[in-house]
């Protein structure tokens, strides 16, 4: 929670002017509308908000990656979304979070006042427009991770994520996962074993190569995207 994230050492606040990268919407939008951001870093598995909690700020990535699930009555987790650098989340369409957002890795957010990002749009279209690019973009992303969870196979659900992780993460052709297998099967709706097996599965066929537990090479993109369909 945002609260006791400033009241502790867990996390180290300062001012920074928005960033206005032409890369970075979030930033060409806070900067356009003149807002200053605060900056925090959270440190591995900290809270940023929980569920039900009031919804504040607007949150973007700098650095490190944030999971965002919600417990399910019998205990178990379900991840909605991994936001990883650049990405923006907490976007809410009433007063409160709906689902709660942890650290995954030591990380650096830049943090807006909901509020003052409301009252720009109100007043130029340009803010409203690019808010509404963000909240459409998460909008998909949750349609799509419902047909996922919905309607594909285990090995089709890892073959999607897979794709996933190496159109926002891949540099130089490896893709280096800040999260554990466990939450990829909490986001994925598999277990930890599911998951594991189905990754071994994949390297047995040559369609991905395993440095560790989280550095993936993947050797045949086409496979995957016949799994995937």
């Amino acid at each position: 929670m945002l609260t006791q994230s400033i009241d502790t050492t867990a996390a180290i606040g300062r001012k920074v002017a928005p960033t206005c990268a032409t890369s970075d919407r979030f930033g060409v939008l806070t900067g356009h509308a003149g807002l200053v951001a605060t900056e925090f870093t959270y440190r591995k598995d900290e809270e940023i908000y929980g569920e039900d909690e009031p919804a504040e700020y607007v949150y973007q990535v700098i650095r490190g990656a944030v999971r965002t699930y919600k417990l399910l009555s019998d205990g178990r987790r379900q991840i909605g979304a991994f936001h990883l650098p650049g990405d923006v989340f907490g976007l809410e369409s009433s007063d409160a979070h709906r689902l709660a957002a942890e650290a995954i890795l030591d990380t650096t957010m830049r943090l807006v006042k909901r509020r003052s990002l409301e009252q720009s749009a109100h007043s130029d279209v340009r803010v409203a427009r690019d808010l509404w690019s963000i909240t459409s973009g998460e909008l998909q992303h949750a349609e799509n991770h419902m047909l996922l969870l919905g309607r594909k196979t285990a090995m089709e659900r890892v073959a999607t994520f897979l794709l996933e992780m190496d159109r926002r993460l891949a540099k130089t052709g490896m893709i280096a996962l800040p999260m554990c297998r466990r939450d990829i099967g909490d986001y994925l709706g598999l277990t930890l074993e599911t998951v594991s097996r189905a990754l071994s599965e994949l390297q047995q066929q040559g369609v991905l190569g395993l440095s560790g537990a989280r550095q993936i090479m993947l050797r045949n993109r086409e496979r995957l995207a016949d799994l995937e369909a």
